[in-house]
């Protein structure tokens, strides 16, 4: 699309800020004849468009509940940028300033440039990439950047008092372009100060050792019901003294929880059931009290609604942001359920027990008593926050460890989520560029779909579920610290690995043949070890994201203890690497080697061990082998990462109620993040 074009509609949407939809760029309801489910490329980034199945079929009550769970959802996306980085809506309110301006020239390749350090700075929410964390390094100068501030309305510019443009103008040009500037968003390099060196805002003049020391004190780690320590808070030092920020309604963060309890006030009169109503008065109670207990009486009650089909997860839920794994990152999924479809992840759902007996886990690791696994598929209707634009395709939840053994969690695929992106991998090339041999490409093509599916599946529902601390060792978390994260995606991605070729889920009918699963080992150990690389710039030479790290870690684990029985082979053709497997019946038994092993680490709080798997398997690249991918992948002409424009529900209005709700479907990214801006921007620019 011309960017001029493009501009031009972002700026009628923030002058408007109509909510007014473009017909003729839209599809509505339910004709998904014509969905179109690929959108514009930027950068590393490929948009994409996912459609709602069964939300016209919705009762009045259960679409009115939507409309408010979609609202809450979005009053909360700029927590999410400034969590990232303090200064993200300070850039923000720049870029759309500039976007605003009438006089810049729009034709010239620096403004080009320009369009696409903005795009890929509100996919983001911030100025760190959302998967690597380095900094996003705009390909313009300060020097232009300036240029661009200066044609902008200065009352659109968030200038501090009494600062004027050109003061302005020389932080904002540092914090953007300079890259020894917050150059990560989170480290993990144990040879630093974690937290000094990381740019999230969840710290704020406290070192590593100062935080350790503070949490030491107050976690017992023989408290058999822990509350998530630091999880909604930001941990600062005033007056010397080391001391929490709690977002709470009244505390940091105020204004936008305020609008996040409005919406969630309004939902609990027209919610489904009284389970669902309870959890939702107990979440508004959290965000009104700032209680982590309250947090946990909301978990166990939502675990506990299995009956509505409307649903939500909203809160500060995962903790990959935190170096240290204590924060979590403000998120929201609004969704249905998809009721023919959960079928299948139900059936895995229903013996979970049989998993947790029948894995290689050292039986005292084994849960004896698997809690309630509630197991269903979803078709999202919007995601905010950390959850978007780039989307997880599976969860389960609540994190807590206690509340999971105590009262089990809910376990789901994100239907819609994974249908679009199989329709925008169907013709990608990726198959016969990384895939070793024609039969294993056919098999891929069978049945890629489903094993992808069943891998999400059981990672969520018997891999996360799975396994047990020891008495009297505190959570992993504490016990593992920067590592926690990685090693617990590590172990339900091998609970998943390990019953992917086990004639159990052919049994209670999931999967048609062991075929299906061998074509997942194919996908996982081809992606770990070499089509992930994509995703990793040329200058950098390792992985940092905790899903990244958890797939190399297993997959170069297996190779190497495999070499001696050419379990899995290295083969060059024409200049080539592919990975082929030889044995899968014993690529199976290393899977189950190492998830033993892992659990072992977790169970016993390891730390060392822990340490030594990771940085032994899951960080570095192989240099040479990394630029043959980039060569590779560039050649196929695809964007690694990939992300989705969220749906708007409008309401129809009678006599000042709401009668029904539309759907619809808009297609431009930019426009819908300016849009997001204007309506949802309830913080102060620095907090």
């Amino acid at each position: 699309m011309n960017y001029k074009i493009s501009i031009l509609l972002a700026a009628l949407v923030w002058v408007a800020c109509t909510k007014k939809q473009d017909q003729e760029s839209q599809t509505r309801q339910d004709d998904f004849s014509n969905f179109k489910y690929t959108n514009e490329s930027f950068a590393d980034i490929q948009m994409l468009r996912y459609n709602v199945p069964g939300f016209t079929a919705l009762s009045a009550q259960q679409k009115e509940l939507l409309y408010y769970l979609y609202q809450a959802a979005l009053c909360g996306n700029d927590i999410t940028w400034d969590q990232n980085y303090k200064y993200n809506l300070t850039v923000r309110k720049t870029l759309q300033a500039i976007l605003m301006a009438s006089s810049v020239d729009t034709t010239t390749k620096e403004y080009h440039s320009f369009i696409v350090y903005a795009k890929r700075v509100f996919f983001s929410k911030g100025i760190h990439h959302h998967y690597s964390s380095n900094k996003l390094i705009p390909e313009f100068s300060a020097t232009y950047l300036g240029d661009l501030i200066k044609k902008a309305d200065q009352s659109l510019l968030p200038l501090k008092d009494k600062e004027t443009v050109e003061q302005f103008i020389t932080r904002i040009t540092s914090v953007i372009c300079n890259p020894k500037v917050a150059p990560k968003k989170v480290n993990l390099d144990p040879k630093q100060d974690l937290v000094l060196s990381s740019a999230v805002n969840f710290y704020n003049g406290v070192t590593q050792k100062e935080v350790e020391d503070f949490y030491k004190k107050i976690i017992n780690p023989s408290d058999a019901t822990p509350v998530s320590f630091g999880l909604n808070s930001q941990l600062v030092k005033l007056n010397g003294k080391v001391q929490e920020k709690t977002w709470k309604v009244g505390g940091m963060y105020s204004s936008a929880i305020e609008k996040i309890v409005y919406w969630l006030e309004k939902a609990i009169p027209v919610a489904e059931t009284e389970a669902q109503k309870k959890a939702l008065q107990l979440l508004v109670e959290f965000y009104k009290t700032g209680d982590l207990k309250k947090f946990d009486e909301y978990s166990i009650a939502w675990v506990q609604d299995t009956a509505s089909v409307v649903d939500i997860v909203n809160g500060f839920i995962e903790v990959y942001n935190d170096p240290l794994g204590y924060r979590g990152t403000f998120e929201s999924m609004v969704s249905i359920r998809d009721e023919v479809v959960t079928k299948r992840i139900k059936a895995i759902g229903s013996q979970a027990q049989w998993f947790e007996d029948n894995s290689s886990l050292f039986p005292e690791h084994k849960k004896k008593n698997v809690k309630g696994i509630t197991a269903k598929v979803i078709n999202v209707v919007v995601e905010s926050g950390d959850a978007a634009p780039s989307t997880p395709i599976g969860v389960n939840l609540p994190n807590s460890n206690w509340i999971r053994q105590r009262y089990g969690s809910k376990s789901v695929t994100l239907g819609n989520i994974v249908h679009s992106n199989n329709e925008e991998k169907k013709s990608n090339g990726e198959l016969e560029e990384f895939w070793f041999g024609g039969e294993i490409i056919n098999r891929a093509k069978k049945y890629r779909a489903l094993s992808e599916a069943l891998q999400v599946d059981m990672h969520e529902v018997i891999g996360h579920a799975s396994g047990q601390i020891n008495p009297g060792v505190a959570d992993p978390g504490v016990t593992l610290r920067n590592y926690a994260s990685t090693l617990e995606e590590a172990r339900a991605d091998l609970v998943a690995l390990y019953y992917a070729i086990d004639q159990k889920l052919v049994d209670i009918g999931v999967m048609p043949s062991i075929e299906v699963g061998m074509a997942q080992y194919d996908y996982y150990i081809t992606n770990a070890l070499l089509k992930q690389m994509s995703r990793i710039p040329a200058h950098e030479n390792q992985l940092e994201e905790a899903h990244m790290r958890n797939r190399q870690l297993i997959a170069l684990w297996v190779y190497e203890k495999g070499k001696s029985d050419s379990v899995i082979v290295k083969k060059v053709i024409e200049g080539k690497t592919y990975f082929h497997i030889l044995d899968y019946t014993k690529l199976r038994t290393l899977f189950g080697q190492l998830l033993k092993e892992i659990q072992r680490i977790k169970s016993e709080g390891d730390y060392k061990a822990g340490r030594h798997l990771v940085e032994t398997y899951g960080v570095k690249l192989d240099p040479q082998l990394h630029k043959e991918v980039l060569e590779r992948y560039s050649k196929l002409n695809l964007a690694p990462y990939k992300g989705f424009i969220q749906p708007i529900l409008t309401p129809v209005m009678e006599d000042g109620k709401i009668k029904d709700v539309q759907i619809s479907y808009p297609d431009h990214f930019l426009k819908q993040m300016l849009d997001y801006s204007s309506q949802y921007s309830f913080l102060p620019i620095e907090n």
